[in-house]
């Protein structure tokens, strides 16, 4: 049987390095893109190390040109992308919106938007021509509605629930599957980021409860693409036990 190659964006930290690994371990050939040369690297190793066969391409999606040269660097023998994990997103600042930061804006926009249309227009066309292909795009619980200070970041994430679904219904016509997977609190480096840095506040967010890890939403994530043919998991909400909504966790003392 031929390898299936999966493409993950974002692949150096959290649920997208998660990802690669389980495809990996699944079987997958897969591709890792990043930002972080090292980080690419260390994860191509330790995956090869283990048998996987693995290729890294480091470009930020947030830059079409480089997306579209990346790509097109692909040897002939990766080309055919059977799933496309369009993991790469982020997070940035916490404030009202009449306070918030234009620039932190402008990142999450170019990243968790536009990032995931970029990489959906350079990989699905040769998935319609062939007919089969899997596109998981990495939603969230902030996509189903805002809370207190996730303005912009939920607005994107509603995005990507709209343009998944989007795609879903214009390749209906085909064998393409397409996947929306909405995490919950899952506790990686997102505070991190979210907070520029700031450690001590990242981990108040996951006081109190036990969040969700980059394993379990990669154990989804890879649930859905390893599904039957005939079976499309269109949308999957993925939260803490003790987590009722976006807005709503129960924390213990």
């Amino acid at each position: 049987m031929e390898q299936k190659i999966a493409l993950i964006t974002g692949a150096t930290s959290g649920i997208g390095e998660a990802c690669a690994r389980k495809f990996a371990q699944s079987g997958y050939a897969v591709i890792i893109t990043g930002r972080n040369e090292s980080k690419l690297a260390a994860l191509q190793t330790e995956l090869e190390n283990d048998g996987k066969k693995v290729l890294p391409l480091v470009f930020d999606v947030r830059r079409s040109d480089k997306a579209e040269e990346a790509v097109a660097s692909l040897p002939e023998n990766w080309r055919q992308i059977d799933v496309l994990v369009n993991n790469a997103g982020l997070a940035l600042g916490l404030d009202k919106e009449y306070e918030g930061d234009p620039e932190d804006w402008n990142t999450m926009i170019d990243t968790n938007i536009k990032g995931l249309l970029t990489m959906t227009r350079l990989i699905v066309p040769g998935m319609v021509e062939r007919d089969k292909g899997h596109v998981i795009n990495i939603g969230s619980v902030a996509g189903d509605a805002a809370y207190a200070n996730g303005n912009v970041y939920c607005a994107t994430k509603a995005a990507v629930k709209t343009i998944t679904d989007g795609l879903r219904i214009d390749v209906a016509h085909t064998a393409v599957r397409v996947t929306n997977i909405k995490p919950g609190l899952v506790e990686t480096n997102f505070s991190n980021v979210r907070f520029h840095g700031d450690n001590a506040r990242a981990e108040n967010v996951y006081k109190g409860i036990k969040p969700l890890t980059g394993d379990d939403i990669a154990d989804v994530v890879l649930y859905a693409a390893n599904a039957p043919a005939h079976v499309q998991i269109a949308e999957v909400l993925v939260l803490a036990t003790h987590q009722g909504s976006g807005s709503i966790i129960h924390r213990t003392n």
